[in-house]
């Protein structure tokens, strides 16, 4: 691509920004959450606010990347900006719960274009030597997202109000904006291929489907009814739909051949899980340390500071161990340290305080630094220019479906043990799950009684030591997925 040395790095700059704005939308508005849905009601609309981002976001992120191979990356990448900057601002207007949940979804939208697509971009300016070290740098963007979201948001809250939280995307945006518009030069291909859209269709309705039946399996509807059945039917069909239509297209949104590529494949399912990971941390961990541990939102968040810590310094670690010993024993350390950091967890304990939940964080922050910057580099050394958005994109995609099921699974194993301990201590009349979210603030919490207060607390540690039982479980198997990866690179 025809880039000078001097523009690339301001491309560069410009790319992790937005990527930024993009990652940390998915956590900075959970610690904002409680006084959006105190200000605008809908309590039992609280999860669709987080999975209604993560939706879209998974549901295009694959159609983006088979855009930029068509059209071009810079101007999907542009689109991609304004659809997240428009969905910025109606979240921040927004008058009720079903408005804010319908921005998030555009918002999403936005997300799916710019995560992909900004390491695409990467991958086309930078040689193989470069890119090793500069993905490094843009997963490092992850790890500084997941800490920055829930500090920021607890600030904006605490400052100023919960509508800076998508206020703050504005300024920072236009500056991406502008310096893709005017740096990054790139030459297209000539080549006239066509775009798959009902593949991105089936796309969604497997994946929303999917979501519903997680986030609102056993609460809103029963396991054993009509409704749950036919949600089950729906998504099955649809990935079933999905895949008997990849098959027919001459230019398919996510071409299977991609899949038979070893690396791409152990890639993409370890992608998946470790999401599932990602999400277990960031979005719980402040909900230990506020609610059981009842330290201050500021403090719950520098619990997750050392991830931002761990996660650039072992992206930038990986960009020179894999010239040195290849993608597989890089992978294969990041995997020892998800185990590490998930032990820690599941040893969390009230007495043990932030320091140990901050331990467990790190190795969790090098884990996610060493795997995901040898997954994107290993990937895009084995596709030509054009399958490199698409090939890309599916990594994105499969992390992306990882945090979307991850949360809505573990979230569901939480309230759930919550719930149960209410109905064990007898206080089902008195008490339901929503009460737990007055542990999280210190003057709530001191309206509980003794006995109330106990069982809430009890409640959510045995329901977040199963959450982190489960991080044991999904490390372990992200381990074993790395080792079937090639020895040879």
């Amino acid at each position: 691509m025809s880039n000078t040395q001097q523009n690339r790095g301001l491309v560069l700059a410009s790319i992790m920004l937005a990527m930024f704005l993009a990652a940390i939308e998915a956590t900075i508005v959970s610690t904002a959450m409680p006084s959006i849905a105190a200000d605008l009601g809908g309590f039992r609309w609280y999860s669709w606010v987080f999975s209604a981002y993560l939706l879209t976001n998974a549901a295009t992120v694959l159609l983006f990347g088979r855009l930029s191979d068509v059209f071009g990356r810079k101007p999907v990448f542009m689109t991609g900006i304004g659809l997240f900057l428009t969905g910025a601002v109606l979240c921040a207007l927004a008058p009720s719960m079903e408005v804010l949940i319908g921005a998030r979804l555009l918002q999403g939208l936005g997300a799916g274009a710019l995560m992909p697509i900004a390491t695409t971009i990467v991958g086309d300016i930078y040689t193989k030597e470069e890119r090793a070290q500069i993905q490094g740098w843009l997963s490092s963007v992850w790890g500084l997202s997941a800490v920055a979201g829930p500090l920021l948001g607890g600030l904006f809250v605490d400052v100023l109000s919960w509508p800076y939280v998508f206020w703050m995307n504005l300024p920072l945006g236009i500056l991406a904006l502008l310096g893709i518009l005017f740096f990054f030069k790139e030459e297209k291909t000539k080549e006239k291929r066509s775009v798959d859209l009902p593949g991105s269709v089936w796309v969604m309705i497997t994946i929303s489907s999917l979501i519903v039946i997680l986030v609102d399996g056993g609460t809103s509807i029963p396991w054993l009814s009509w409704g749950m059945a036919a949600l089950a039917v729906i998504s099955t069909g649809g990935a079933l739909a999905f895949i008997m239509h990849e098959r027919k297209m001459e230019d398919p949104m996510m071409p299977l051949d991609l899949w038979k590529i070893r690396s791409i494949r152990y890639s993409n399912a370890t992608s998946l899980v470790t999401g599932m990971i990602l999400i277990g941390v960031s979005s719980y961990l402040p909900a230990f340390v506020q609610g059981v541990m009842e330290q201050s939102a500021t403090v719950a968040g520098f619990t997750l500071t050392t991830m931002s810590i761990g996660w650039p310094a072992a992206s930038a670690a990986a960009g020179r161990l894999f010239l040195k010993i290849g993608f597989r024993p890089t992978a294969l350390a990041g995997g020892v340290s998800l185990i590490v950091g998930s032990v820690i967890f599941s040893l969390l304990s009230p007495e043990k305080g932030p320091l140990f939940a901050a331990a467990g964080s790190l190795f969790i922050g090098i884990g996610m630094g060493l795997t995901t910057t040898s997954f994107i580099v290993s990937i895009q050394n084995s596709v030509t220019w054009e399958k490199r958005g698409i090939a890309t994109a599916s990594n994105m995609f499969m992390r992306t479906i990882g945090s979307a099921l991850g949360a809505a699974l573990l979230g569901g194993l939480l309230n759930s043990r919550v719930s149960d301990e209410i109905e064990e201590a007898g206080m089902g009349s008195e008490l339901s799950i929503d009460d737990t979210n007055a542990l999280l603030r210190e003057e709530t919490r001191l309206s509980l009684g003794e006995e109330a207060l106990a069982v809430l607390q009890h409640g959510l540690t045995s329901g977040l030591h199963i959450v982190y039982i489960s991080l044991v479980l999904l490390a372990a198997v992200s381990f074993l997925l790395i080792l079937q990866i090639p020895k040879k690179d």
